[in-house]
């Protein structure tokens, strides 16, 4: 079993930087890849990016490249999401999820297990 919480969020003004943390409870949580997706209001969830449990691959939405970083530190049970230059575009609830294929880089939220209640994400433009 797996618990995930998120933190980091906020509001910010358009162009500035958020750091989020998704800290996890579970002995096994360093075996998990994990990603981060998101949600806007009206819209479907979408994959933001994802790391497997060793940190050697990394994957992102094509169009959040260079401006988002995913980063873990097993040692702090704890998965970062660095997000830059935000936009208007980038609000949401941003989730993040833990996937027991620890080799799994995969966007489909069907492929995680467990599942944090998300932060909120407000980029005033």
């Amino acid at each position: 079993q797996v618990q995930l919480v998120e933190s980091g969020g906020g509001l910010v003004q358009a162009g500035g930087s958020l750091r989020l943390s998704c800290a996890a409870s579970g002995r096994t949580f360093s075996t998990y890849s994990v990603g981060w997706f998101r949600q806007a209001p009206g819209k479907e969830r979408e994959f933001v990016a994802a790391v497997t449990y060793n940190s050697k691959t990394t994957s992102y939405a094509d169009s959040l490249k260079g401006r988002f970083t995913i980063s873990r530190d097993n040692s702090k049970n704890t998965v970062y999401l660095q997000m830059n230059s935000l936009k208007a575009d980038d609000t949401g609830v941003y989730s993040c999820a833990a996937n027991p294929n620890g080799f799994s880089s995969g966007r489909s939220p069907t492929l995680y297990n467990y599942w944090g209640q998300g932060t909120q994400v407000t980029v005033s433009s």
